[in-house]
């Protein structure tokens, strides 16, 4: 990992990208023992407004709470690609919904294209944990945080009654990952 990883973490009221924010920094903060802060923006809506969680991990102090330049983004709508993307490092990865994102811009970043809605639904019978499957993938292709911190961190934010699917959701992002790799 960089000394400073800032992720941006987007798309639409109701997907769990604030959850999803909360995940990753709890992983980083209280299990890998790294500085971490995590802020978030979403519309007037409760659901399908755009909604945004930032994430910005480093082994150092962080002086700034607000991300400057994504190293990661990921984008569950079209809305969400064409508003973040401007934000994306030049050396940054972004990680699209293919199965919602169809226009994808061309810019010198690598691209993942993974129809992660469609996979939530069609594998594990849900698309609420979207989310989860998205946190695999970002820990799959970056080891931005461990696999144990995440699961951790995921595993004390969701309800008992979901603990199940969505360590099969965090599992199964981690297999994308190594698929797209």
């Amino acid at each position: 990992m960089k000394e400073r990883m800032e992720i941006c973490l987007s798309g639409a009221g109701g997907q769990g990208l604030i959850l999803a924010g909360i995940i990753l920094a709890e992983a980083a903060s209280i299990y890998d023992g790294k500085e971490a802060v995590q802020t978030q923006s979403y519309g007037p809506e409760a659901r399908g407004g755009a909604s945004r969680s930032e994430v910005i991990i480093s082994n150092d102090f962080i002086d700034y709470p607000k991300i400057i330049e994504s190293d990661i983004l990921l984008t569950l709508t079209q809305d969400a690609c064409n508003k973040y993307v401007k934000n994306l490092s030049r050396d940054g990865i972004l990680v699209v919904d293919s199965s919602i994102v169809k226009e994808i811009p061309s810019i010198p970043a690598k691209i993942y294209k993974v129809p992660i809605t469609k996979i939530a639904q069609e594998r594990l019978g849900t698309k609420l944990v979207t989310n989860i499957i998205s946190l695999g993938i970002i820990e799959g292709l970056t080891k931005v945080v461990s696999m144990k911190a995440l699961k951790k961190a995921a595993y004390n934010r969701v309800p008992s009654r979901a603990k199940e699917i969505n360590e099969k959701a965090l599992l199964l992002g981690i297999d994308i990952a190594k698929e797209i790799r």
